[in-house]
């Protein structure tokens, strides 16, 4: 009677016990208990941040260990449920582990996902810049409407954003921004976002109607905290100092704080301007600098490990990650995984978890 409920509770116990395995639940409550036993000294409060970012990290871990083993619990419980049910052929028992079997796949769904979020970084906030590409007054239109989407969908998971760099279209949209994500996984997550987004749409700006593609690019990289040393001489820093632009209040503050920073030996350049201070806008863009120096030594290691040469991609043809086509027909695709979805408009609005998971699926 229970013989179809019984193969499926098999299949979700072995993959949860692959998944105690690959979490490392073990090591992980020896390093929590670890982290309780620095917590309950007298002195941990001495130094707030460290606090804060221990307290973070057993957060971290007990999340995953207390999920693996609230499921491992739901296991057991079904298995005896099964066989009360089969011992008294009850059809109402049948019903309800019937109903017990998909809240849990769901739940092995979301283990999997924390799974595939084991990098050393993914815990971290991040780091989030847009830049548009080739196409004019369109790719600028298109920069903001992708600076949209991914605040929307930093909304939906909850995540706290602050714009730290805003610079206008000359015609309409943005140059560029940059944003601060806070949230769980937040760096994880976004990673997945990394590279050239294309669109094809019948152009607002063109008279004649005619269809146009443009191109943006998003680069992502985790805030990284101070035990991380990034070493950066003083003198190989530019440092400009000017007037903030954009949309005043709701995005930067218009005032003569503005920092931008550029570090010579490597041309990457950093802006801030939401602050008031001078000095907060420099750290704030010495904290982005930092981020980026590590991201590019880290994708420097994994191409000297995997003997992939680490060419940079013009912002232009050919090297999208992604295309959403807004005209003749309607439709976004992923061309590193061949993830599509249909509902554009729900896409551009922020439903992005499909794309995210689909490429963490393919990476794992």
């Amino acid at each position: 009677m229970f013989r179809e409920e019984q193969e499926a509770l098999n299949a979700i116990e072995e993959k949860a016990r692959e998944l105690w395995r690959y979490l490392d639940v073990v090591a992980k409550k020896e390093r929590i208990a670890e982290l309780e036993a620095e917590i309950a000294d007298p002195d941990f409060w001495n130094d707030s941040d460290k606090a804060q970012e221990k307290l973070r990290e057993r957060t971290n871990l007990q999340k995953p260990v207390e999920a693996i083993e609230a499921l491992t619990q739901q296991i057991e419980d079904l298995k005896v449920l099964i066989e009360l049910g089969e011992e008294s052929d009850d059809e109402d028992t049948r019903r309800e582990v019937s109903e017990a079997l998909p809240a849990m796949e769901r739940e092995l769904r979301k283990l999997e996902m924390a799974r595939m979020l084991s990098g050393p970084h993914d815990h971290r906030n991040a780091i989030f810049s847009i830049n548009a590409g080739a196409g004019g007054t369109e790719a600028q239109d298109w920069a903001d409407m992708l600076l949209r989407m991914y605040l929307r969908f930093c909304e939906r998971k909850g995540w706290k954003t602050e714009i730290t760099d805003y610079q206008d279209g000359e015609e309409a949209g943005i140059k560029g921004a940059t944003f601060t994500v806070e949230g769980d996984y937040a760096y994880g997550f976004l990673r997945a976002e990394m590279g050239i987004h294309r669109l094809v749409r019948i152009s607002p700006f063109d008279s004649n109607a005619r269809r146009h593609t443009s191109f943006s690019s998003i680069f992502v990289f985790p805030e990284l905290d101070d035990d991380v040393e990034i070493e950066i001489n003083e003198k190989d820093l530019k440092v400009d100092t000017y007037r903030a632009s954009g949309a005043g209040g709701q995005h930067v503050n218009k005032t003569d704080s503005a920092i931008r920073i550029t570090h010579i030996p490597s041309g990457i350049i950093v802006a801030c301007q939401n602050e008031r201070s001078q000095h907060k806008n420099r750290a704030m863009a010495m904290k982005q600098l930092k981020a980026r120096l590590f991201e590019m030594e880290m994708r420097k290691k994994e191409e000297e490990a995997s003997d992939i040469a680490g060419e940079k991609k013009e912002i232009g043809w050919g090297s999208q990650i992604r295309s959403y086509v807004l005209h003749p027909y309607r439709m976004v695709k992923d061309h590193r995984t061949n993830f599509e979805m249909g509902n554009t408009d729900a896409v551009l609005d922020g439903d992005l978890e499909g794309f995210i998971e689909a490429f963490l699926l393919s990476r794992s």
